[in-house]
């Protein structure tokens, strides 16, 4: 993305072995990454981007709460600046997902399943970490 002249900022995934019931019933040990810090470093954007007036509509790709205090302040920025903002989330929905509800304070877009696979990125990161 950094080619195509995106600003990325890039998070060190930690991983850790866990166990996962298989369709069999069996255990397997099976690594799995996890995230830090993501949320913060998307609000910070948003309130960066916000404040310069380099956005109009922030459309955020999570469920995470915790980004609905960021919507709120921009709320509260919109209104100072005299300036209409929309933050929008979008999330996967469907029989595999138990979360059906976006972030408060939020205007929710729905995105079938079908749409949501075809925005997975292929790579396997994982290659680079043993």
């Amino acid at each position: 993305m950094g080619k195509r002249g995106v600003i990325t900022f890039s998070r060190p995934l930690r991983y850790r072995t866990r166990l996962a019931r298989m369709n069999d019933g069996s255990t397997q040990a099976v690594l799995v990454g996890i995230e830090k810090g993501i949320d913060v470093r998307i609000a910070l954007d948003v309130m960066r981007l916000t404040m310069n007036d380099a956005l109009d509509v922030a459309l955020i790709f999570s469920q995470d709460q915790n980004l609905s205090e960021v919507a709120d302040e921009v709320r509260l920025v919109s209104v100072s600046q005299q300036r209409w903002i929309k933050v929008a989330c979008a999330f996967p929905v469907g029989p595999g997902y138990a979360n059906k509800r976006g972030i408060n304070s939020t205007d929710w877009i729905r995105i079938d399943r079908e749409t949501y696979d075809a925005c997975i990125d292929p790579t396997d990161y994982r290659k680079n970490t043993k």
